[in-house]
């Protein structure tokens, strides 16, 4: 039984628990009246009461469709999983008990990080009436709930299904270690497969409000946005938290147990022997924990100047305190010379390989925010566009994105390339895990976006002051670029974890078939399937995007509806029915998540079958070239087109309310799908398809291939 990794990882996973019921106290200690007068309490109560129990609604509607999926797709891996080698092992089983126990923490990862978020954004609010510092304090300490509960839980659940798992398995011996992590790696099919769900119908349901509101509200009725008179401002302020609290968590979840498990399933063949080394990447998330929470106490905010500097230095100072930390570690944990396909590789080359990961996402990070932000050239451009009307915007907007994938993806490549020099398949997965070691302080900033952005709208429903909306968009402001980073950043990890499960699923299909597989582009299988998975991504983001216009289309027919119909909502003496938005979106959410889920979920198995093992790694291949440049081209778009909106806003250009804003907030309008629904899920496709073939190697190699011999 493995010592000191084990045993650290545990200590730190706990510890991770604690931070979060730590700033879980700290956020709900701050009294929801605190300095309101009866009549504004009574709104804001009111006002945060209609948001939490859309968001908790929407997610057991999600949850209960969840369980269902989740049993009968758990039954299907335990009949379809076998191994030839170990009959006697009934590998199909365990795996479907770790793919189903994945997804239980995923879900609890994601109810915590809600749960929080509704209750942190009207404290920020009320905070805010103090100063800025309270303010943000309440937000960052929102998403600190679920940066530690989420890293921790996952820590803690990767060493229970590894501790768990090798009793069950004991019989295996060193030598089948590989069959064990196979079984593992079901754990990251359970987190991404929630993950799917919870990204795209988070994302549906998000952009299907917001459309709407911004349609109706902004353009047809000439109201600003948040205003309490508009119908769908409720379900656009759920959806911020259903999306981009619940949505991201899952995702990010994803990624950290499935780079994780691809990195173990090619530990099991070179450190068979060394259960020290064979579960250093557990290691590498849980060193992350006391690493954000020093960094956290080591960043304040006294003055509105320093919000955004301080979110920045989160990531900065986290970053380098990782890179010193790991040293120690990797060199104590990892063999001084190791061999892995007949290749000789060191320790320091594997240290190399996390600081490269870790230093690629800080730079497609920083270069996300650069094209996102309405600091810099790109958004100031796409603005100024909008003096001659919607479409120059959607066209400079276009290339905007189509431009921004240039820089990043050159990143990432550089990092492959050097890391797989340094150590081969082993270290691209230590790459991608090095993109992730800053995990807790990136979901941290990701979740204190959308509370401070509830936050502001809670204080325009409620008709609060003028300089309490005046603080909560400074903090809304410095979070939508920061958040904008998140989602260069999980793109990004997405990118790298899923090049390490292909890494992973060749090797133990290999392993497997017991001869090296070697993929040839001039094959024709390969290179057909090369083309196959290179559509997917399009026909995906096709289908979220459609279900987006679809579900936004029975938005603004229910707004308009409501205006038409309800006396007095347009002077304020009449009240929206709320409540029916809401529905629309969940509805909307449950329904047309379903399709897009099917296409991920199908296409690996159906190809797996009927072509075998090398027509599924091309398909991963195809589809993960194509689908992170598409991701990231519909992201960087649609967060340009929103702070430009934001730039025009904030007086530049002629303002609020002129053609210019206008045009805008049409382009805005078109980039909601892109950058909060297509984009992001983006990631779980590539993710999604390639830790489903990791988990369905066995079957693959025994029975796929039916119609190629």
């Amino acid at each position: 039984m493995p010592g000191i990794t084990i045993t650290v990882s545990t200590i730190l996973g706990l510890f991770g628990l604690v931070i979060a019921f730590f700033f879980m106290k700290q956020v709900m200690a701050v009294p929801l009246d605190m300095g309101l007068n009866a009549k504004d309490s009574k709104r804001l109560k009111f006002i945060h009461g209609a948001i939490a129990e859309g968001a908790m609604a929407f997610l057991k509607q999600e949850y209960k469709f969840l369980a269902i999926f989740m049993l009968v797709f758990a039954a299907i891996i335990a009949l379809l999983i076998d191994d030839a080698h170990t009959p006697d092992i009934r590998e199909g089983i365990y795996t479907a008990i770790a793919f189903l126990f994945g997804g239980v923490i995923s879900i609890a990862a994601g109810y915590i990080g809600m749960k929080v978020a509704v209750q942190g954004n009207a404290r920020t609010t009320v905070s805010a009436k103090n100063d800025i510092g309270s303010a943000f304090n309440v937000a960052i300490n929102s998403g600190a709930v679920m940066g530690f509960a989420l890293v921790g839980l996952a820590t803690l659940g990767l060493v229970i299904i590894y501790v768990v798992m090798s009793a069950l398995m004991s019989d295996l011996g060193p030598d089948n270690n590989h069959i064990l992590m196979e079984v593992i790696a079901g754990f990251g099919l359970g987190g991404s497969t929630i993950a799917l769900f919870a990204r795209v119908g988070g994302g549906i349901f998000t952009k299907a409000a917001d459309v709407g509101a911004d349609l109706v509200g902004k353009i047809e009725k000439g109201i600003p946005e948040d205003d309490p008179r508009n119908p769908a401002v409720i379900a656009d302020n759920v959806g911020d938290n259903v999306g981009d609290v619940a949505g991201m968590g899952a995702d990010l979840f994803g990624s950290c147990a499935e780079s994780t498990c691809a990195a173990m399933v090619i530990s099991a063949v070179v450190f068979a022997a060394d259960p020290n080394a064979l579960l250093y990447p557990i290691l590498i998330s849980a060193v992350g924990i006391p690493i954000s929470l020093i960094t956290k106490l080591m960043v304040t905010v006294k003055t509105e100047d320093d919000v955004a500097p301080a979110l920045m230095k989160l990531l900065i100072i986290s970053s380098g305190l990782m890179a010193f930390v790991m040293y120690f570690f990797t060199t104590a944990l990892i063999p001084e010379a190791f061999e892995l396909n007949g290749e000789q590789y060191s320790n320091m080359g594997v240290y190399y390989c996390f600081l490269v990961g870790l230093t690629a996402g800080l730079t497609v990070g920083l270069l996300t925010g650069y094209y996102t932000s309405e600091k810099f050239a790109p958004v100031q451009e796409l603005a100024k566009s909008c003096e001659t009307g919607v479409a120059t915007n959607i066209i400079y907007g276009l290339a905007l994105g189509y431009k921004s994938t240039v820089l990043p993806y050159l990143a990432i490549a550089v990092s492959i390339f050097v890391s797989w020099e340094l150590a081969g398949m082993y270290g691209i997965a230590i790459a991608s895990l090095g993109m992730l070691g800053t995990l807790v302080l990136t979901l941290t900033i990701d979740a204190y976006g959308p509370v401070a952005d509830n936050a502001g709208g809670i204080a325009q429903m409620v008709g609060l002051e003028k300089e309490v909306r005046r603080r909560t968009d400074i903090l809304d402001s410095a979070g939508n670029t920061t958040a904008a980073i998140g989602k260069g950043f999980a793109i990004g990890a997405a990118i790298l974890t899923s090049l390490a499960l292909l890494a992973a699923f060749i090797t133990i299909a290999g392993t497997l078939r017991g001869e090296a597989i070697t993929l040839n582009l001039l094959e024709p299988l390969v290179f057909t399937s090369l083309f196959v998975g290179a559509v997917l991504p399009f026909l995906f983001s096709a289908m979220t995007m459609k279900s987006v216009g679809k579900a936004a289309f029975a938005m603004i027919e229910e707004v308009r509806h409501q205006f038409k119909t309800i006396p007095g909502i347009m002077d304020g003496t009449g009240e929206p029915d709320y409540a029916r938005c809401v529905e629309i979106s969940t509805q909307a959410a449950l329904k047309e998540m379903i399709a897009p889920g099917i296409l991920i979920m199908a296409s690996p198995l159906v190809v797996g079958y009927l072509f075998g093992v090398e027509a599924v790694a091309g398909m991963l291949a195809g589809s993960l070239i194509t689908g992170g440049v598409l991701a990231i081209a519909s992201s960087n778009s649609g967060g340009a087109w929103d702070n430009a909106k934001k730039y025009i806003e904030a007086g530049n250009l002629g303002g609020k309310g002129s053609d210019v804003h206008t045009a805008a907030v049409v382009g805005d309008t078109v980039g909601d799908p892109m950058k909060d629904t297509s984009g992001p899920s983006l990631n779980i496709l590539i993710k999604l398809s390639a830790i489903l073939s990791l988990v369905f190697a066995p079957f693959f190699v025994q029975y796929g291939g039916i119609l190629v011999g």
